[in-house]
């Protein structure tokens, strides 16, 4: 970062007018995409003035250059096709991204819509445990232990995952007991 952009006092980033604040929200939304509350946090630490903050985002929601819901379904869609996780996973994460809960449950839902959880559950397995053979490795209690907490952990329903991991391993039916106390 430049040297102007910075106060000598105690090296923190100099507070932003209007225009640069402007400038710096552009900026930020060119590099990656911001939900409202995030976006808005960043602005507020550099903003000079509160109410400059009021008006950029205000303005940024009406040029759709800032949408929640947009924002949800796409982060849903790539995080469901890049990394694979289920449903539970990305609601969670759009909310500690402070996304409206139901807005999240929305888009999640329609992002999903379609799709089979087994086989996203099989996909999952195959590309985290592609130089494994999941038989042998789920023939031992604490590693199918460990590869149930995973796939919860991913998003995953426990029923879809105990559905699926008995394909694998007799054992599977062990992990029922577990399916119950995780979802209650």
């Amino acid at each position: 970062m430049p040297a102007d952009n910075l106060t000598a006092a105690k090296g923190r980033p100099k507070k932003l007018d209007h225009e640069a604040l402007w400038n710096y929200a552009l900026r930020l939304l060119t590099s990656r995409s911001y939900s409202v509350a995030e976006l808005r946090d960043r602005l507020r630490r550099r903003a000079a003035r509160a109410s400059d903050v009021v008006r950029i985002v205000g303005r940024l929601r009406e040029l759709g250059y800032l949408d929640d819901r947009k924002y949800a379904e796409l982060y849903a869609r790539l995080r469901l096709e890049n990394d694979g996780f289920g449903p539970a996973r990305i609601v969670r994460d759009l909310i500690r991204k402070r996304v409206a809960r139901p807005l999240a449950e929305q888009a999640v839902a329609a992002v999903f819509e379609g799709t089979v959880e087994d086989d996203l559950i099989d996909r999952f397995l195959r590309r985290k445990y592609r130089a494994v053979s999941l038989p042998e490795h789920l023939a031992e209690p604490r590693n199918l232990a460990s590869v149930y907490r995973r796939l919860r952990y991913a998003g995953f329903s426990g029923t879809g995952i105990v559905r699926v991991l008995h394909r694998y391993s007799h054992r599977a039916e062990e992990l029922e007991g577990i399916e119950e106390d995780a979802e209650s």
